[in-house]
């Protein structure tokens, strides 16, 4: 028999009491079910039992000491990863751990050599340079991780969630963590649910409880109970559940642990992390690197014991591989990249759900955006009214005047704002409503409304005209229906009145006759019909937003004072759905937001493809498509032409798709026409489209087909319809501030300031973060080669080591460290945004091509570079080429006290094992050198030096930075006990600099050619 968890029973209902820490028991507890009966009894009990008011809510002392007794409406933190795990992660991560095995194994060896009293060469001092180089890429890494994780959490900050409280009888709109136990809430479509709620009004709510159930299929919720269990019963929403349609109040039950949402998290340890393309990515190259150092270094391991018995030569070989295969810096350089990303996009008010997410935004497209709040400013003012067969402007920003007294005179117009005022959803704050200005005053609506209350607060007190005509019934818009409907009582005339606004096709064809500018009602005719349409269409042309609305009066004779009118669906519809009387439009203008245009012309040039999406009329949206410039000047679609010509939507819908023009705009009821295969032509052939009166299934349709041609896809939205398109494009895009929370949960990424130029932003860093990355990789293994080669030709050629493994990490974690990470800093490229979006198939972050350039052609380069100096040096003073072949071995004999040169010079070895150390401190300046002027080289991929400029701060800076510690390595006084290195004359700067200088103008003649023959065989062998 199943347990059953019994509610504590301190007031009587679900537990209220205040967890900080569960013991074992509550643990225990927490895996049964949950029982309680504030779903099922009586509401006044309900109210009773929790010393609330089903009309007025809490007062504000009781709300003071419930918070006092339960806390804040919100889950206890989950368990954070200790410090000091999130440091030794850092210190053991990737890389780090190859090399902690090299440094003990340098240990073990020096433990070897001095019980066998065989010569050690440093062995030990190479074990605590491996070390010293391990802590430090550790501390700078958790350095970097932790300033990352700070920027992610302030995003987090950026996007709270409120709720809509009744207290003291007035409607507030206040944070969730501020709802306790007792509140009347009320949730409308698109609200997440604050608390675990149980609904005592409801009006068509459905929510979807994903979270709880796993089940993403919305379920409709009820005022009364369906079951003793609250899981299953019809008449609790849960906290963190969505409201997808509908509108309902509710009593909260449950806040914070206590909820439904909250017992879960008590069973939940923690989220698996989903490893990002970028990241498997960057882990795949790790493993190959890896596995090459090894193998690399393993051959040579053998080699060298084949060619010479001595297993601390041999292991010194080996570590040299490994550690010159190895970019050490490259974890700390992807570290450094996603901060710089994180503290950029947090300026520009992007919030990131997943920072390594950018980086595909980089890849984008194709970008399918919403036009109301995304491409214009969302601030919505009435501009037009039209009655009565005649247009009344109202300019944006001016005060009505003395057109109010004007308009109130016409019987048409009091019609008008009684239908403008009642069918309206939006209301004032209530701490908002006293302030003067009505401009400045706080709304609950959304923008479209908001612009409507405000205007006829202008012409009269809508809060007293509400309340002289309440409403009895309602019909919230939705995007199916498209149109929004409400039924108030009408003192005045006895009996009711029924409202309808909407869009103009919708509430045209419902209305059989329309209000005369006398204030009279006569039959609709297809003259009026005509004049009504064209109308609309010179209102939606000069791009805004336009509503129709018409009335019908219902009889009290028919409709008595209790009659109760059914709204759950048409089925059950108990009144007239057909036969009213038009009325009027409204249209309002929303202008575009300042840098659209620029961020859309932005795009075209990057090669991305801007489609709007919408749901408004398609005049209005070419309108704003031309404005903006989704759709170009002098590109004219046969919509517009349709309106120059004076023809009917009817006259251009067969023509539409077989338009030749550059531009298009289709519509909701031309996409139902057309299948897969034909939606798939039109976004192929078309560059500028809109997409007018579409539904949230044809806006999956539209983002469906472009992924079918391989485009990635981002996709902006706000509303609850919006969440699958979100979900299935590449990279869903919700707004902040007019956007659901359905919609943010959704997306991967929100703008906080609704702006669209914020998403070209992203894209960019996107672009910038890949560049970037790619730089780094090229410059970190590029000294690979010169590093490598002196200990294959030492072991083949039988000449003295060019270069100690000392120097090798000198250079890598030395004199290349701050250049590495100096290149994340580095700028955009001026042509980021004019080249076409990067194919994640095909061009990877390590390729063939960089592979080719920066061991084959680069490395290669440095590599004689570095011979050539080393020659010079032991030439110098009489050791020619011919004469070091297969002189290793003797020259390394500190028995041999006279050997001799090409000159007939005899060496001792103390001083012949001087000049070697000078000679390798010469190869090592030579790659220091080359490397300085492939760091220039590193910073653009296709521009040459001179464009891209050099005030990257950090940059100049590791110059100097290169320079002073290659000084400090050659000439302080002690380095060659411990780095082989000697004072070098300057006349041994010279040999490298041919090559260096070689190296600069090849590569700046090999961008040169990649930017005047695109295609090209140089930009198909060497554009990394």
């Amino acid at each position: 028999m199943q347990n059953t968890l019994k509610a504590q029973q301190t007031t009587g209902h679900i537990s209220t009491t205040h967890k900080k820490k569960l013991s074992k028991r509550e643990i225990e507890e927490l895996h049964q079910e949950l029982e309680t009966d504030d779903h099922i009894i009586d509401l006044e009990k309900l109210y009773e039992r929790l010393s609330t008011n089903g009309e007025t809510g809490l007062t504000s002392d009781q709300v003071r000491k419930i918070i006092e007794r339960d806390g804040p409406n919100a889950l206890s933190p989950a368990k954070v990863t200790p410090e000091y795990i999130k440091f030794l992660k850092c210190m053991f991560h990737g890389f780090a751990s190859l090399l902690w095995v090299c440094s003990i194994l340098c240990f073990l060896l020096y433990a070897f050599t001095y019980f066998t009293h065989e010569a050690e060469a440093g062995i030990a001092w190479l074990g605590f340079i491996i070390i010293s180089i391990c802590i430090f890429s550790g501390i700078f890494a958790y350095i970097q991780e932790t300033k990352n994780i700070k920027v992610m959490e302030s995003f987090k900050k950026m996007v709270p969630t409120f709720a809509n409280v009744i207290r003291d009888g007035a409607k507030l709109r206040l944070g969730t963590e501020e709802l306790v136990v007792g509140d009347l809430v009320e949730v409308r479509m698109g609200d997440k649910i604050p608390a675990d709620i149980r609904i005592i009004e409801c009006h068509g709510l459905r929510v979807e409880n994903s979270s709880i159930t796993g089940e993403s299929e919305p379920v409709t919720r009820t005022n009364y109970p369906t079951d003793q269990n609250p899981l299953e019963s019809a008449n609790v929403a849960f906290s963190t559940s969505f409201a997808v349609a509908g509108y309902g109040k509710g009593i909260v039950i449950a806040t914070g642990d206590r909820t439904m949402i909250g017992r879960l998290a008590g069973l939940t340890s923690h989220l698996t992390k989903i490893e990002t393309p970028i990241a498997k990515e960057i882990r795949h190259f790790v493993e190959i690197v890896t596995i090459v150092a090894m193998l690399c270094g393993i051959v040579f391991f053998g080699l060298s014991l084949l060619l010479e018995p001595n297993i601390v030569r041999a292991f010194t070989y080996l570590l040299g591989i490994i550690i010159a295969n190895v970019p050490e810096v490259l974890l700390v350089t992807v570290t450094t990249v996603l901060t710089l990303t994180a503290q950029k996009m947090a300026t520009k008010n992007c919030l990131i759900k997943n920072l390594e997410a950018v980086e595909t935004l980089g890849s984008t497209s194709v970008i399918c955006s919403d036009k109301t709040g995304t491409l214009t400013q969302n601030k919505m003012s009435v501009s037009n009214l039209w009655f009565g067969h005649t247009r009344y402007n109202f300019p944006p920003g001016e005060r009505i005047g003395v057109e109010r007294d004007l308009l109130l005179e016409k019987p048409a117009f009091t019609v008008m704002l009684r239908a403008a005022t009642l069918c309206l959803r939006a209301e004032f704050i209530a701490e908002s409503f006293m302030l003067a200005p009505i401009e400045e005053r706080e709304i609950i609506g959304d923008a479209s409304e908001t612009g409507i209350l405000k205007f006829c607060e202008h012409i009269h007190q809508t809060q007293k005209y509400r309340e002289a005509h309440p409403k009895v019934a309602e019909i919230p818009f939705s995007s199916t229906i498209r149109c929004q409907m409400s039924i108030h009582r009408n003192e005045i005339h006895d009996g009711y009145t029924m409202i309808l606004k909407g869009a103009p096709e919708v509430i045209l064809d419902k209305c059989v006759t329309i209000l005369t500018s006398d204030g009279k009602t006569k039959e609709m005719t297809i003259v009026d019909h005509s004049i009504s349409r064209q109308a609309c269409t010179e209102l939606g042309y000069l791009g805004e937003r336009v509503l129709a609305y018409c009335d019908l009066h219902l009889p009290a004779s028919v409709y008595g004072v209790n009659y109760k009118f059914n709204t759950d669906s048409p089925a059950s519809y108990n009144f007239p759905v057909k036969g009213y009387r038009f009325v009027g439009f409204i249209s309002m203008q929303d202008p575009p937001r300042p840098g659209v245009p620029e961020a859309v012309h932005k795009c075209r040039t990057a090669g991305i493809k801007v489609i709007m999406v919408t749901g408004d009329h398609p005049v209005t949206a070419m309108a704003i498509a031309k404005k903006v410039g989704i759709i170009s000047e002098g590109h004219e679609c046969v919509y517009e032409r349709a309106i120059l010509q004076n023809k009917s939507y009817s006259q251009v819908i067969n023509s539409q798709l077989v338009d030749a023009s550059n531009a298009i705009v289709i519509t909701g009821a031309e996409l139902r026409n057309i299948d897969a295969s034909d939606l798939d032509n039109v976004i192929r052939r078309y560059e500028e489209i809109v997409f007018a009166r579409t539904s949230p299934q044809q806006k999956l349709l539209i983002v469906e087909s472009c992924q079918r041609l391989g485009e990635i896809v981002a996709v902006t939205g706000d509303g609850v319809n919006d969440s699958p398109a979100l979900r299935k494009a590449d990279i869903g895009v919700a707004m902040g501030i007019a956007g659901s929370d359905v919609a943010k949960n959704a997306a991967d990424m929100i703008l906080m300031d609704d702006n669209f130029a914020s998403i070209v932003t992203g894209i960019e860093e996107g672009r910038l973060i890949f560049d970037n990355l790619k730089k780094s990789i090229a410059y970190t293994m590029t000294s690979s080669v010169p590093e490598m080669l002196p200990m294959l030709s030492s072991l083949i050629l039988g000449i003295p080591l060019p270069l100690v493994i000392e120097l090798v990490i000198c250079i890598d974690v030395g004199t290349d460290l701050v250049p590495a990470i100096a290149l994340a800093y580095e700028k955009a490229e001026s042509d980021i945004m004019r080249r076409p979006p990067r194919n994640p198939q095909y061009d990877k972050l390590v390729n063939k091509r960089l592979i080719s350039i920066t061991y084959g052609q680069i490395g290669m380069t440095q590599a004689l570079a570095g011979f050539c100096t080393y020659f010079v040096v032991l030439m110098a003073n009489g050791f020619m080429p011919d004469r070091l072949l297969g002189l290793r071995i003797e020259w390394e004999n500190p028995s041999i006290n006279d050997l001799q040169d090409s000159w007939g010079q005899t060496w001792n070895y103390e001083n012949r094992m001087n000049l070697l150390n000078e000679a390798q401190s010469g190869y090592f300046l030579s790659i220091v050198i080359t490397q300085m002027i492939d760091l220039i080289m590193c910073k653009t991929r296709r521009n040459s030096i001179f464009q891209q400029g050099m005030d990257n701060w950090f940059v100049n800076f590791s110059f100097v930075f290169e320079f002073l510690l290659t000084g400090a390595l050659l000439y302080i006084p002690g380095t060659e006990y411990v780095l082989k290195t000697m004072p070098l004359n300057a006349f041994y700067y010279w040999p490298c600099l041919f090559l260096g200088a070689f190296l600069w103008i090849y590569d700046e003649l090999r961008r040169l050619c990649i930017r005047h023959f695109p295609g090209g065989i140089m930009e198909r062998e060497t554009y990394y």
